[in-house]
């Protein structure tokens, strides 16, 4: 009983201490995934903030949008160039949503919402097998200017490797996430959203358009989309499977709350510190590794359990 006491609670900081630079691996490895878990975090909250509806799809609509931009520059687009046509064909894809989708379903029950973006989910999925195909493609990273290769960096006798391009989704993610809270809290466009996701009666009463509104953050978690698609599938592939790796957002959303910004981005960096340092000091060696699959929703269970608003989410209180 001592033993596993030991192996539990002081083998793993004695490695702290003896192995600096593993430590400091594993926490940049874990700053740049839950750097690239806010942002698809924040494609869900923009959404939940100006409709109430918690988007399913969000995680199918990071896949899509990188197969559009892998496919549109197989057809001999320049890379920049399918970007932009990329962020059209998602602009295309919110105005549709919200049309065909959002504006019909106005004040129906939440669960109704919710379950209208599983089937964008799975329309997404067909449409983008039918389109693109189902197998995994190459990222188009030297194209698009990303860096590839990695630094070396001695410390405490060890080497830390920096991957170029976790250095560059780290950056890219912290400047886009910083954009759109600004953008959201300093415009007039961003004031009225935040009227929308507080009274859709009020808001409309003072003359803003819902379906603008909703077109507008449609088509900006499309933007964060396209972005973490890109930034993910460089570290890999553009496949399907990019979609189970956008759900790691829900404990995300748990732990910061489903309507902060902020509550996004401190959730995100939780989960990715969280889940590589469980599995780096109790993981791995007491459990066998594999941690990282699960370590997240874990937690977010037990927020649920304890604080289910999360750490930055409104409290509702209903009295009787």
């Amino acid at each position: 009983m001592n033993d596993l006491m030991r192996q539990i609670f002081i083998e793993p900081f004695e490695t702290m201490y003896a192995l600096p630079d593993l430590l400091l691996q594993t926490l940049w490895e874990g700053f740049v995934s839950g750097t690239l878990y806010s942002l698809i975090a924040l494609g869900f909250v923009l959404i939940f903030k100006a409709s109430g509806v918690f988007n399913f799809a969000q995680g199918i609509m990071v896949v899509f949008a990188a197969l559009a931009l892998v496919g549109i520059h197989a057809l001999g687009v320049p890379a920049y160039l399918a970007v932009l046509l990329t962020l059209g064909v998602m602009a295309l894809l919110a105005f549709t949503i919200v049309r065909v989708v959002m504006k019909p379903l106005v004040n129906q029950p939440e669960i109704i919402l919710f379950m209208s973006t599983i089937g964008i989910t799975f329309i997404l999925i067909a449409g983008g097998q039918l389109i693109f195909g189902g197998e995994p493609k190459a990222m188009i990273t030297e194209e698009l200017g990303l860096p590839t290769g990695s630094s070396d960096w001695e410390v405490g006798g060890g080497i830390v490797i920096f991957q170029h391009i976790d250095i560059a989704a780290a950056i890219i993610a912290a400047i886009l996430i910083a954009g759109l809270a600004l953008f959201f809290n300093k415009t007039k466009t961003g004031r009225a959203l935040r009227a929308v996701a507080d009274d859709h009666q009020a808001a409309l009463s003072v003359g803003i358009s819902l379906e603008y509104i909703w077109v507008v953050v449609w088509f900006a978690a499309g933007v964060v989309a396209l972005t973490a698609g890109i930034l993910w599938a460089a570290k890999s592939d553009v496949s399907f499977a990019l979609q189970v790796v956008a759900l790691k957002a829900l404990p995300v959303l748990v732990l910061g709350g489903f309507t902060s910004i902020p509550g996004a981005i401190i959730g995100g960096l939780i989960i990715g510190f969280g889940e590589k340092l469980f599995d780096l000091y109790w993981g791995s060696p007491i459990l066998g590794g594999g941690t990282e699959s699960w370590f997240a929703f874990i937690i977010a269970l037990i927020f649920l359990l304890y604080r289910p608003e999360g750490l930055f989410g409104e409290k509702h209180i209903e009295r009787i």
